[in-house]
C-alpha cells in the first residue's frame, strides 16, 4: 500500500506539472511541434525533485507571467532559478534558487540532495575550481563574491564588489573571474565588469560598462575579447582582457532585451538571445547582424555545442528551442522541447550527453530539475 501511494503521488505531481505547463503554454501562444526528424533533439530521462524549494505565494497566472517574460527581471515566481553549475570530478550539480538564500547542491547522477549552502542573500552564478577545490557564488543583494571551501562548504572569504552582483565569465589560463555588477540597482548609471584573480582571492580590476544592466558574457578561446550584454543599451559591449578596456560596443539588431550570448569561433558567429524571441547572429569580427531567428520568449540561457553544431536556448516560456547550424549562414529548427513555467536556465553537459533545466515552484508543485537525454 505504501508503494501504491508513493506512485499515485508521484502520478498526482507530474499531472500537475503537465496541466500546468498546457494552461501556461495555452495563454502565452500556441506550442510548435518539434519538426520532422526521426527523434526530438531532447528527450527528458529523469526528474530531480527539489523538495524543500516551494513557493510561498499562489500561483501567478499565464497572463502575467507571459507579460513578464520580455523585460529585464522577469519578476512573478518565488525562488526562480539562476544559473547551474557542474563538478563532473565530484557528480555534483549546484542549483542556483535565488529566494532561498542558498546554493543547493545534488548528485548529478543520482539527483541525491548533498548540501544546502547557507548565508547567500539572491545567489546568481556559480563557479568551482576544480584543481583548488574552491566554489566561487555571486551575490546580487549583498554586492559580493562569496569563497567556498569545495569539500568541507565552510565559508573562506566574501569580495565585496556593487549591489546586483550577477553574471559571470572565467578565464581558465589566467584564472581571472569576470562578474557583472552595479547599474541601476546599486544607484549608478552604468555597470562595472569587475575582474577578480581567483589564485589569490583579490579583485585586480574593474572595466566601467555603459549600461545600467548588465546580463550574460562569453568568452572567446583563440584570442582576449569578452563579449558582455549591456542589456540596458541592447548592445554587445566588446572588451579586450588584455588591455581591460571597452574596444567596440555593437547594436543587438533585430531583437530587444538581450539577455543570453554564446560563441562559434570557427565560423566567426556570436549568437545573441533576446527576451522579446528573437535569436541574433552576429560577425563576430565585425559585429554586423547577419540574420535574425525565432526563439521563444524569456530567454536566460543559451550554449553553443561546436561538436554537434548545435545551439540550445533555455526560455522562461517553458521551451528549449534547438538549432542546428547547416553552415556559417544556414540555421535549421530542430524543435522546441516543453520545460515549464520560467524553466529559463539550462546546462549542455557534452560529455554525459545531456542537458539540464532547472523550473521554480509553482502552485504546489515543489521545484524540479528536468534531466534531459541529448539525441
Amino acid at each position: 500500500m505504501r508503494a501504491m501511494r508513493r506512485m499515485m503521488r508521484t502520478m498526482t505531481r507530474r499531472y500537475r506539472f503537465c496541466f500546468a505547463a498546457l494552461v501556461f503554454v495555452a495563454c502565452v501562444g500556441p506550442r510548435t511541434s518539434v519538426s520532422a526528424q526521426e527523434l526530438p533533439p531532447l528527450k527528458l530521462v529523469q526528474t530531480i525533485e527539489l523538495t524543500d524549494i516551494r513557493s510561498g505565494e499562489p500561483d501567478v497566472s499565464a497572463e502575467q507571467l507571459a507579460k513578464n517574460l520580455k523585460t529585464t527581471r522577469m519578476p512573478g515566481v518565488q525562488n526562480h532559478f539562476d544559473h547551474l553549475t557542474a563538478d563532473l570530478k565530484n557528480s555534483r550539480l549546484f542549483v542556483v534558487p535565488e529566494d532561498h538564500k542558498t546554493i543547493e547542491v545534488y548528485d548529478i547522477n543520482s539527483g541525491k540532495f548533498i548540501h544546502s549552502i547557507p548565508g547567500i542573500g539572491v545567489g546568481h552564478s556559480v563557479v568551482y575550481r576544480e584543481d583548488i577545490d574552491r566554489i566561487f557564488v555571486t551575490d546580487g543583494s549583498k554586492g559580493s563574491l562569496h569563497i567556498v571551501n569545495g569539500t568541507t562548504y565552510q565559508s573562506l572569504k566574501s569580495i565585496k564588489l556593487l549591489t546586483d552582483a550577477d553574471a559571470t565569465g572565467y578565464d581558465p589560463a589566467s584564472h581571472y573571474l569576470y562578474i557583472a555588477n552595479g547599474g541601476l540597482d546599486a544607484g549608478l548609471n552604468y555597470g562595472l565588469l569587475s575582474v577578480v584573480d581567483t589564485t589569490t582571492g583579490t579583485r585586480v580590476g574593474d572595466i566601467k560598462i555603459d549600461s545600467n544592466r548588465l546580463e550574460s558574457m562569453v568568452l572567446e578561446k583563440s584570442g582576449p575579447r569578452l563579449f558582455l550584454n549591456a542589456t540596458e543599451k541592447n548592445a554587445i559591449a566588446v572588451i579586450d582582457r588584455d588591455k581591460q578596456a571597452v574596444v567596440a560596443t555593437w547594436p543587438a539588431a533585430g531583437c530587444h532585451v538581450n539577455a543570453s550570448v554564446a560563441i562559434d569561433e570557427a565560423r566567426h558567429r556570436l549568437f545573441v538571445a533576446c527576451r522579446d524571441g528573437n535569436l541574433a547572429v552576429l560577425d563576430s569580427d565585425s559585429g554586423k547582424t547577419l540574420q535574425t531567428l525565432p526563439i521563444s520568449t524569456g530567454v536566460d540561457d543559451m550554449v553553443y555545442d561546436p561538436a554537434s553544431q548545435r545551439i540550445y536556448v533555455a526560455c522562461g516560456e517553458g521551451f528549449v528551442n534547438v538549432y542546428h547550424q547547416v553552415d556559417a549562414d544556414h540555421y535549421q529548427s530542430l524543435g522546441k522541447i516543453a520545460t515549464g513555467p520560467l524553466g529559463k536556465t539550462g546546462l549542455l553537459i557534452p560529455a554525459m550527453k545531456k542537458y539540464f533545466v532547472a523550473v521554480p515552484p509553482h502552485g504546489q508543485t515543489p521545484a524540479e530539475v528536468l534531466v534531459f537525454a541529448v539525441q
